[in-house]
């Protein structure tokens, strides 16, 4: 086992893409973190990828509580003191709970307020307390969605929508305010994938889903920084 291994958090990772993430860059040879609101389901899951002989830690993380993520923080400070990765992947679509079709001119305010909570503030929240532990090196990525797309936006879901097209944008603001570090920050669209947000009918497997976000969370030093990424590709905005 390498006795310096680059250290990785993934929020929301109990299950579905996250946990996936977490079992990609564990098999490339990381020390993940594996967060979670939920600790039983969190620490199941840390100890299944272990079981599987992955260096994998659980750590309770509810995004939206800001005494968790400081908490996460000051532990990752004092152990092991660094971070290399970081993948912003907790998030809801809430929604889909308030048919029918969840048009923007009946749209409930208090879900699109609990789901730019999670989606962008949670992922704004984790990035200004971890990217201090980079030390000017590491990677982020924000997993977003192709609803986020402003080139391709139409109708339906608007809290989710927003919640994505904000979190573009705080790849967008954070890439240009590091672009002279050796952190790089890109958004992905991992697709339309088989987990429980995603449903049983999604054309991708949780695998294919992770493909991208564990290719941005381990460019090389020449790869790119502020970009939106589907299956390895550049795509708009």
């Amino acid at each position: 086992m390498n006795e310096h291994p680059k250290i990785a958090v993934v929020t929301g990772a109990n299950r579905g893409l996250g946990l996936e993430t977490c079992r990609q860059l564990g098999r490339l040879g990381l020390r993940v973190v594996l967060t979670s609101r939920n600790p039983s389901k969190g620490e199941a899951a840390a100890e299944t990828l272990r079981s599987e002989g992955l260096d994998v830690r659980h750590h309770l993380l509810d995004v939206t509580r800001e005494d968790q993520v400081q908490r996460l923080a000051k532990d990752m400070a004092s152990e092991p003191g660094r971070l290399d990765v970081l993948v912003n992947n907790a998030g809801v679509f809430l929604d889909r709970y308030h048919p029918p079709g969840n048009s923007v001119l009946d749209a409930h305010l208090d879900t699109v307020r609990r789901t730019l909570e999670i989606n962008l503030y949670g992922a704004l929240r984790v990035s200004q307390a971890l990217l201090p532990l980079m030390r000017g090196e590491g990677r982020v990525v924000n997993v977003s969605s192709g609803m986020g797309q402003l080139a391709e936006m139409n109708g339906c879901c608007p809290g989710y929508r927003f919640s994505k097209v904000g979190l573009n944008a705080l790849t967008r603001i954070l890439a240009d305010e590091l672009g002279n570090t050796g952190v790089k920050i890109n958004s992905v669209c991992p697709g339309w994938v088989r987990t429980d947000l995603g449903g049983p009918n999604a054309s991708r497997s949780v695998e294919e889903g992770a493909d991208t976000i564990v290719w941005l969370a381990t460019l090389p030093e020449d790869g790119p920084s502020g970009g939106f990424f589907r299956d390895r590709q550049a795509i708009p905005w």
